[in-house]
């Protein structure tokens, strides 16, 4: 038992299970939105958040897999499972073969549409892990990637699209983007060195840095949208308030010649802003 519980640690560090506060309020926020106008049942739920937590898993553990000698080459990312030794290629795309079938098995459980659609879903995701070798847009590839997940769980409680759920998927896109820009200032030299693609290692940290606040102004500007098209309660506006200032804050704490405080930015404060996000939702539910 004691070595089963170590191995789900090692897994859970390994796609880093923290981290999926990060889109996973966005997901569900877009079934509370849903829920507004159809009645989903509980099982619709609970297949969604399972599909989530496969294709998140999937992802991860894939990247893990294709960045090893990466990883093992970089300082930073050296401790990472893979290439410390905890756990073994195989091992790892076993666990990324098992969440992709749980993630499509989920898909399934929810309509025929959404098995179809699963199969481009698991393949844009996984895809993400070779980006960094050719494009230095690459952060936008994996925003692009992640957003699919509020659209998917619209889609499924509704089996439509709708300009506000949109919207709120684009909001994530630029989001996720603008905050991995600043994160990937971390590894400029490295970058360099490998001859791998991120905006600060080919356009320096000060223009990325200037990207990173004009796609986080576009996530301001998408959720205002998602306001208006989705006829949202004048409450969600304070809360919209509140994460403007944060992603405002988040951008004074990290400067190009200063990242010290990017742990911070990068973790505690979107932690923040996502969970805001749906309590924001939530909230302007209960009042209309």
């Amino acid at each position: 038992m004691e070595y089963i519980r170590k191995k789900i640690l090692v897994y859970g560090r390994m796609i880093k299970f923290s981290h999926t506060i990060f889109a996973f309020p966005f997901a569900l926020s877009a079934v509370v939105m849903a829920w507004e106008n159809h009645s989903p049942s509980i099982w619709d739920f609970i297949w969604i958040l399972l599909a989530m937590v496969g294709a998140r898993s999937a992802a991860m553990g894939f990247n893990r897999i294709v960045d090893a000698d990466i990883d093992l080459k970089n300082e930073r990312t050296a401790i990472r499972a893979i290439p410390s030794g905890l756990l073994s290629k195989k091992e790892s795309l076993l666990f990324v073969v098992l969440s992709s079938l749980v993630f499509i098995f989920c898909a399934a459980m929810l309509s025929r549409l959404c098995l179809i659609l699963s199969f481009p879903v698991i393949f844009f995701l996984l895809f993400y892990s070779y980006t960094k070798r050719f494009t230095k847009y690459c952060h936008l590839y994996l925003g692009f990637a992640i957003c699919l997940a509020p659209v998917g769980a619209w889609v499924a409680i509704t089996g439509t699209l709708s300009w506000s759920i949109v919207f709120l998927s684009l909001s994530l896109m630029t989001y996720i983007a603008g905050f991995d820009i600043l994160y990937s200032c971390q590894d400029i030299d490295f970058d360099q060195k490998e001859g791998l693609f991120s905006l600060p290692s080919k356009i320096g940290p000060q223009k990325a840095m200037c990207i990173s606040s004009l796609l986080h102004a576009a996530t301001f500007v998408f959720l205002l949208a998602m306001y208006t098209t989705f006829g949202m309660h004048l409450v969600f506006l304070v809360f919209l308030g509140i994460i403007g200032l944060l992603l405002v804050a988040e951008h004074k704490l990290v400067k190009p010649d200063n990242l010290t405080h990017i742990n911070v930015a990068f973790f505690h404060m979107n932690s923040v802003i996502s969970v805001l996000l749906f309590i924001g939702i939530l909230t302007q539910g209960f009042f209309r």
